[in-house]
């Protein structure tokens, strides 16, 4: 597998900032969910992601965020892309994902941290964390959040999802856990988030659709979709991504199979905490890349 070293990274930083230099100056613009942006849902996939390695391919990982960023901002350049979301003075925490049996890739969190770098942000300015964030000093002075991480079927809030990456950041994690997790919406109300996230990325790389015990890890129900889920607003990328998840158990079950518990909390971030948009008909989805079998 090729990984990327420090000294690609650095290289990769500097590149992008450089044909970024004309812009750092300028503000970055407001992408917030409440926005005239906050439906757009970017989904791009990858064929031959897997092609070569058990884990994706770096230079691919690459390739696809930048293009679905630039498609999602409107920008033609990726370096333009990230300046718009990211400007050099920000303190940037990128709220990742590490339950072991299916977490972030690090080949993400890498690019990630390399693509906030890019903009001219200072590498003490950045950190990549998720069970810790509460008392990480780089969190604790955050401008700027990017949230990601694998989608998976969940015992508690029938798929983890956006929504529930931030529980981290809670006080008392079981306070959000009744009623299948129903107010995790309610996170980014907290101090730590609010307000702050720049940009949302679901990992649909191995989903899993479907498990057999809470909390266990089922590698038979996952499959290679491939892909990457973005946007700004967390509601209507977990839309698309619950539509694909249940539309692979329709598939492989062949029969309806709801979920259970029912993933409840991204159609009550909508209609009861109005944090986002959950309803496809209102969801503006652009598609790219490989398209066989993408279910939405």
């Amino acid at each position: 597998m090729k990984t990327f070293s420090r000294r690609e990274l650095l290289k990769t930083t500097v590149a992008m900032a450089a044909g970024s230099s004309l812009l750092l100056s300028r503000p970055v613009k407001a992408w917030a969910h409440k926005s005239a942006q906050a439906s757009k849902v970017v989904l791009i996939r990858e064929r031959n992601l897997f092609a070569t390695s058990p884990s994706p391919d770096p230079d691919l990982c690459a390739q696809m965020l930048d293009r679905a960023l630039c498609s999602l901002t409107d920008r033609k350049d990726p370096a333009e892309a990230w300046a718009s979301i990211l400007k050099p003075t920000d303190v940037v925490g990128i709220k990742t994902n590490v339950w072991k049996e299916l977490p972030t890739p690090p080949e993400m969190n890498d690019l990630l941290v390399a693509r906030v770098r890019s903009v001219g942000i200072r590498e003490e300015d950045v950190s990549v964390d998720d069970r810790g964030v509460k008392t990480n000093p780089v969190f604790v002075r955050s401008t700027a959040l990017i949230n990601i991480r694998p989608m998976r079927t969940h015992a508690w809030s029938g798929v983890g999802s956006l929504l529930k990456n931030y529980i981290t950041f809670a006080e008392k994690l079981p306070d959000y856990h009744d009623d299948s997790c129903a107010s995790l919406a309610t996170l980014h109300d907290l101090p730590l988030v609010k307000g702050k996230t720049r940009l949302y990325i679901l990992v649909l790389f191995t989903p899993q659709f479907h498990h057999l015990a809470a909390s266990t890890f089922s590698e038979e129900f996952t499959w290679q979709y491939n892909g990457l889920a973005i946007g700004f607003d967390p509601v209507a990328v977990d839309s698309v991504g619950l539509r694909i998840i249940e539309a692979k158990r329709r598939e492989h079950f062949r029969e309806d199979r709801p979920l259970n518990p029912p993933a409840k909390h991204i159609a009550l971030a909508d209609a009861r905490y109005h944090l986002g948009t959950a309803d496809p008909a209102k969801i503006q989805l652009t598609k790219l890349g490989w398209d066989e079998d993408s279910f939405v």
